[in-house]
């Protein structure tokens, strides 16, 4: 069976039977682990084996970006936000871009060594000082630093076999609403995105180790009527017409508030999300809604597409581990002496 396009989460730190049910539905494609799913190094991976044990394709993901956001702590490196690596970058920009790549090596080796396929980062968001959301978990104020700090990060998750997840498309710094709670609206024009937030993700997007997007459920009423995770021209005309991305789109969780204030219920909202343009969408915390949304696509059927997308997502172990190893010593040695 070929991954579907629904990505679910779980409730524990081990798999219930219902649970199992809803993992086997061809519409499913993945799960998403969060800080509840996570005890140990030993009971985290006894977890994604028995995910597997379900469905041998299915993609495992976390959000593990350093900082605040980092879902795993006990037993692995604690990052750091990656606001530090930009604020070093403005002194030393060799310094801060190793530091990067550094934080991407140590992350893929210790999320693979698990069984993780990808984690959703970096995070391309500019840092206006406005959003609270996203603070510190932005590299930058500034695009070029952004998109330099994040090539460098993303060199350090490919050379550990996994693919990168840029977001929040096409930018949330700039709002001060959590989308996490409402719908928040950039009022600005389409100059002003192109010339600040878009210049990272254009940057990013020509990156062989950048393997998906997530738009951010944000409205820009000057440019699309659409929220960009519901916009045919963010993610179609833009993304793929224009800049001819060929990733995956993975929409942002569709149970948070920037996705409930558009209107319509759970399953309305994922076919919305893939009729935008969306490959895959996240829908988490809300179990009824994920049957919703997977009742809903019963009778869909799923591009072939949609499967090599997947499984360019899947974390690979080509080239030595012997060598994959050592780079990731060195790396998390280096880390520990910034911060030690």
């Amino acid at each position: 069976m070929k991954p579907g396009p629904v990505m679910l989460d779980v409730a524990g730190l081990e798999l219930r039977p219902e649970e199992k049910d809803l993992l086997r539905h061809p519409a499913t494609g993945g799960v998403i682990l969060f800080s509840r799913n996570y005890e140990n190094r030993a009971q985290v991976t006894d977890l994604i084996r028995s995910l597997r044990a379900v469905r041998p394709e299915l993609l495992v993901a976390v959000d593990h970006e350093g900082g605040r956001v980092q879902r795993f702590r006990a037993e692995m490196t604690v990052l750091p936000a990656m606001g530090r690596v930009g604020a070093l970058h403005e002194q030393d920009p060799v310094r801060a871009e190793g530091w990067a790549t550094d934080c991407g090596t140590v992350l893929a080796w210790e999320l693979t060594q698990l069984g993780v396929d990808f984690s959703f980062t970096p995070v391309l968001d500019l840092d206006y000082g406005r959003s609270a959301v996203i603070g510190n978990r932005s590299l930058h104020r500034e695009p070029a630093r952004v998109g330099a700090l994040a090539q460098a990060l993303v060199r350090g998750l490919q050379g550990q076999g996994m693919r990168a997840v840029i977001k929040h498309f096409p930018g949330h710094g700039y709002v001060t609403v959590d989308s996490h709670l409402g719908l928040p609206v950039d009022e600005r024009a389409w100059a002003e995105l192109e010339n600040a937030d878009l210049i990272p993700f254009r940057a990013l997007l020509d990156c062989p180790g950048v393997g998906a997007l997530m738009p951010a459920h944000v409205l820009y009423p000057a440019i699309a009527p659409e929220p960009a995770g519901f916009s045919p021209f963010w993610l179609q005309t833009l993304l793929r017409q224009r800049w001819g991305f060929d990733g995956m789109i993975i929409s942002d969780d569709l149970t948070m508030g920037g996705a409930v204030s558009w209107g319509g219920g759970a399953a309305e909202r994922t076919h919305r999300a893939l009729d935008a343009g969306c490959d895959a969408v996240l829908v988490c915390n809300d179990e009824p809604a994920a049957g919703q949304v997977l009742e809903s696509l019963e009778k869909m059927t799923f591009s072939p597409l949609l499967a090599r997308r997947w499984m360019k997502m899947r974390a690979t172990s080509d080239g030595s581990p012997l060598q994959r190893e050592r780079d990731y010593h060195e790396a998390r040695r280096r880390l520990q002496d910034r911060d030690g």
